[in-house]
């Protein structure tokens, strides 16, 4: 049976012991801090039951702020620290947490902490938010219901990590489940299979997937005419623009003060990052959130078999008091992208349109934007035939 909100608040926050027994969802934890000494674990809740939507962000769109911190401050973190090269190599601790993130369902599990778990919820920018840790002492697990479709890439030893990636995405695997399969070392060639911190794995299927979307894309004839999609979400507004013309892509956001990365300012913090037709070789400058955001407007066009070029705008206002992980915006634009646009037949006209949706002045977002500055004050080929 599910919990309710309030019986998770409850449970949580009562919390105080060394010996904590329920389902994960299941959950698990890689660190990044101390590579290539790493610490990662089991998480899960005190309590049983069908605790799925704990850490499944694509369940979460809609959800308000309180209620997603609260799931994720139920689940109690058990951590380990391990070196990666040893730890690919095996041990039943390993195999465990291999034998979890290939779960179709929740799993009972009876975890030993060395201490009692501390009482607080940590923030990252790109991951989602964890709960109460503490340093794991053992763990054992019940009878493990595995997802067929992760078994299989788990037990051919022979599959890249990229074709695994893209293999159990075009099977319907969510995108949550994919980077804890990466994430474990369940993927890849029985050689080059690591452990990759949780921050890691998630802009590495995010990248893998849309790269993959986008070489389809690109053999798709072009839209017929400028789109502006909208979104509000968390406190966040979304606006997505897409042009006439071959792919290209430009992710920028906008931190309002009083909110994590700009405390101090009293303007907004903008930064964005873009690539044209033939890709980007560098890290985006603005983290995660470029990866993500690529693939679900990749996503969108290739459900349409077409291709466009696209403009990505998000301001973040203080409401979204605390970063929640990049799932934020990877689901917010994806349902931004399902909703059906306003159309134009000209560019200025859907700056006005987009910009009315926005509350920083045109000119800043402008200033900021390589694609808006190209397609403005450049001619392209096309515009000659």
């Amino acid at each position: 049976m599910r919990k309710t909100d309030d019986q998770i608040r409850v449970t949580a926050n009562s919390t105080n012991s060394q010996l904590v027994n329920g389902s994960t969802p299941p959950g698990l934890f890689v660190g990044r801090y101390g590579y290539p000494n790493i610490q990662l674990g089991p998480v899960l809740p005190p309590y049983y039951g069908d605790t799925e939507i704990l850490d499944t962000p694509e369940l979460w769109l809609g959800k308000s702020l309180d209620e997603i911190i609260n799931y994720r401050h139920s689940l109690i973190h058990g951590n380990m620290r391990i070196n990666v090269s040893n730890a690919i190599k095996g041990g039943r601790f390993i195999e465990t947490l291999q034998e979890l993130a290939m779960a179709a369902k929740p799993v009972d599990l009876e975890v030993r902490l060395s201490i009692k778990p501390k009482q607080q919820t940590s923030f990252d920018g790109d991951t989602l938010p964890f709960g109460p840790s503490a340093p794991l002492e053992s763990f054992k697990s019940s009878n493990t219901t595995v997802d067929r479709r992760i078994e299989k890439a788990y037990y051919d030893k022979d599959l890249k990590t990229k074709n695994a990636i893209i293999s159990l995405y075009e099977n319907n695997v969510l995108i949550s489940r994919i980077q804890k399969a990466l994430s474990i070392g369940n993927l890849g060639m029985a050689n080059s299979r690591k452990i990759v911190p949780t921050r890691w794995s998630i802009t590495a299927v995010d990248d893998t997937i849309s790269l993959d979307l986008i070489e389809k894309i690109k053999q798709y004839p072009t839209i017929n005419e400028f789109r502006v999609y909208h979104l509000r979400n968390l406190d966040n507004i979304y606006v997505a623009i897409l042009l006439p013309h071959l792919w290209e892509f430009e992710w920028i956001e906008a931190w309002f003060p009083k909110t994590k990365w700009n405390q101090e300012g009293h303007q907004p913090s903008v930064i964005g990052d873009h690539e044209g037709y033939s890709g980007r070789k560098t890290y985006a400058s603005v983290g995660g959130c470029y990866y993500s955001t690529r693939l679900s407007t990749a996503e969108a066009l290739n459900r349409e078999k077409r291709q466009a070029g696209a403009l990505l705008l998000r301001e973040i206002h203080p409401g979204y008091s605390v970063p929640v992980g990049v799932w934020n915006v990877r689901e917010s634009t994806r349902e931004q992208l399902r909703h059906r646009p306003a159309t134009f037949d000209n560019l200025p006209e859907a700056l006005d349109y987009s910009f009315s949706k926005l509350t920083i002045r045109r000119e800043r977002w402008i200033s900021n934007s390589s694609l808006i500055k190209e397609n403005l004050l450049q001619k392209r080929i096309t515009d000659f035939s």
